[in-house]
């Protein structure tokens, strides 16, 4: 199974969201579109909807962590949510949810950062 990814833009929120499995191989590709993306864009934070991932790597979480630290950078902040149980366990053992913050939905995601849905 590979990767399928969407960008979607709700005023300055770019809405992220995975599903299939984040590998090493297809890491590079996400990470030189997400990178675009944020540069094309005129957005502030990001949420990351990871509900349909069923897995990722370590080559993974470097990308998730290399577009925080850009988003940050600017002032944003990035969410995570929606995100399947196997993820889950990866990123509570990896420390991102110290940096990341994590909420239930995609539409309370939203609410948090000052988007009505």
């Amino acid at each position: 199974m590979s990767l399928s990814v969407s960008f979607d833009t709700k005023q300055h929120v770019l809405l992220v969201r995975l599903s299939g499995e984040l590998d090493h191989h297809e890491a590079e590709n996400l990470r030189n579109e997400w990178q675009q993306v944020l540069s094309n864009q005129n957005v502030k934070h990001v949420i990351l909807n990871l509900e349909s991932l069923s897995f990722m790597d370590s080559s993974g979480l470097g990308v998730i962590l290399g577009r925080y630290k850009e988003v940050k950078q600017q002032g944003g902040e990035m969410v995570v949510c929606s995100i399947s149980p196997a993820v889950k366990r990866l990123f509570e053992m990896s420390g991102l949810f110290k940096i990341i913050r994590f909420e239930e939905n995609e539409a309370y995601a939203l609410e948090t950062l000052g988007v009505a849905s």
